[in-house]
């Protein structure tokens, strides 16, 4: 009887072993045939961009203060001189410019212009009796000056980020898929010789990025937004309606460059042939679109052209053709609360959330430039592979731990110098800690679903949770939320 029972043991642990051991080849059969396809369809779609000369492809031109303020090695100093900086900040809420000199990095610039910027981050931070605004710093205001060829930049005050780390990670990791973000850097601020606070610096989409990305003959630059969340807002999802310029006021009053009739109907005849679904590439950059929406997705942006509220993007349009561009991660990673199901914070859910269906079906249907390029077999295969390759060089060969860990240090002594923080620095060591583990397990959550080892789509997990990432030791609010800045007032 022992014998026998020693006997049935032996073949079930076996049976066991065998099924784990066949699972894993399959697993990394799956994921060798996600790699080879990644091969071929890179150099097909590479090949074909060749071909067509597709636009956006151009070589940009080397502009001289990628290399000044936006060297990322270190943090640089910005000095802002103003005789009265407390009407400015009195007044800061209107959001117009007032004159003042810039010290940056010991060079002095004078009659720069500056103004607080944000919607919902100035009108909290209003709100709740503070004075550490996000500012737009504009070169070109009061006459026809550059700082190094940069016309305009931006300070973020890090609004619902302990980490500070949000904006920082996210354009590194758009930088990483060749997509074309703002550069950034990390500034430590002073106000007539007074410390202020770290600020992390923001290139900002105008005439010198798009120069800077696209080369000098450029296309059009649009900043896509609505005027009321409870309106419709058709033009700003991209959805075709009909050939009204007026139906499009969204996309066309936003337009950082002056616009012709000519510019309008390139930009409509796309937006037609992207309702179509077909012929896409004649109206989409659809690799440039492709490697935009694996970042976006990865990092759980929830307040942007995939969640509710359809915005927070910039939309290049070059001979027809519509490319989509980076902006405003200070929500990402999960920490948007609108229209995020309950519960809110439930951060094992957002670290799993589907790479395939990242945003439930009546959102989906009315965001057509994903959603018609997922309809299409070779974009959609192009796209997990895209995947693939991310979180393979930017995860599991070990650079985002290095990069973070570099960056948490060269940091800190700011934060703990940091006049106007909207935490603690024992906070922003909390937040620094907790974006790391969200993006290790995030990274951990695809791989799985590129696998096939976790449901990539909403229906699928709705059934089987049964493999996902366990991300319960993770609290979302630890990366910064508005209660942050009722303890800071």
């Amino acid at each position: 009887m022992a014998t026998a029972v020693m006997t049935q043991e032996a073949t079930t642990a076996t049976a066991v072993m065998m099924t784990k051991t066949t699972t894993s080849i399959l697993h990394s059969v799956h994921r060798r045939f996600i790699m080879i396809a990644a091969a071929v369809l890179c150099l097909t779609m590479t090949a074909c961009n060749t071909a067509q000369s597709e636009p956006g492809s151009a070589t940009g031109v080397q502009m001289e203060y990628e290399d000044k303020l936006f060297d990322k090695r270190y943090v640089h100093t910005i000095d802002i001189q103003m005789g009265d900086w407390d009407s400015f900040l009195e007044t800061a809420a209107d959001e117009k410019y007032s004159p003042c000199d810039l010290v940056i990095d010991g060079e002095t610039f004078e009659n720069i212009a500056i103004r607080a910027k944000g919607n919902n981050s100035r009108r909290l931070t209003e709100k709740y009796g503070l004075d550490r605004y996000s500012l737009k710093i504009e070169f070109d205001h009061y006459y026809d000056g550059t700082y190094y060829g940069l016309d305009k930049f931006s300070l973020d005050s890090s609004f619902q980020d302990n980490s500070y780390m949000k904006s920082w990670l996210a354009y590194d990791m758009f930088a990483h898929m060749d997509v074309p973000a703002p550069l950034v850097s990390y500034v430590f601020v002073t106000v007539n010789g007074e410390d202020w606070g770290l600020f992390l610096a923001i290139e900002e989409p105008e005439e010198s990025f798009v120069k800077r990305n696209f080369g000098e003959d450029h296309g059009q630059l649009y900043k896509p937004d609505y005027k009321s969340l409870n309106a419709e807002n058709a033009d700003v999802a991209l959805r075709y309606t009909d050939d009204n310029y007026v139906s499009y006021d969204n996309i066309f009053r936003k337009a950082k460059f002056d616009i012709t009739d000519a510019d309008k109907q390139r930009v409509v005849d796309a937006l037609k042939i992207l309702s179509t679904g077909e012929n896409l590439e004649t109206a989409v950059n659809v690799d440039e679109v492709l490697r935009y929406f694996t970042v976006q997705v990865f990092v759980v942006n929830l307040d942007s052209y995939l969640g509710k509220t359809g915005h927070n993007y910039f939309l290049y349009e070059e001979k027809g053709i519509l490319s989509m561009l980076p902006w405003d991660y200070n929500l990402a990673f999960a920490t948007y609360s609108l229209g995020m199901p309950d519960p809110i914070n439930d951060a094992t859910l957002y670290v799993n959330y589907p790479i395939n269906t990242p945003a439930a079906g009546e959102i989906m249907k009315n965001r057509p430039l994903y959603h018609n390029l997922m309809k299409n077999d070779e974009y959609f295969a192009q796209y997990h592979a895209y995947f693939d390759s991310f979180i393979s060089e930017y995860f599991e060969s070990g650079y985002f731990a290095e990069f973070t860990n570099e960056t948490v240090e060269m940091i800190s002594p700011y934060v703990q110098r940091d006049a106007t923080s909207f935490c603690s620095y024992e906070d922003f060591q909390l937040g620094a800690k907790t974006i790391q583990n969200f993006c290790l397990l995030r990274a951990e959550s695809v791989r799985g679903q590129l696998d096939g080892t976790i449901p990539a789509t909403i229906a699928g997990q709705s059934k089987d949770k049964s493999n996902f990432v366990d991300a319960s030791s993770i609290w979302l609010p630890d990366m910064g939320e508005v209660e942050d800045l009722k303890d800071a007032s």
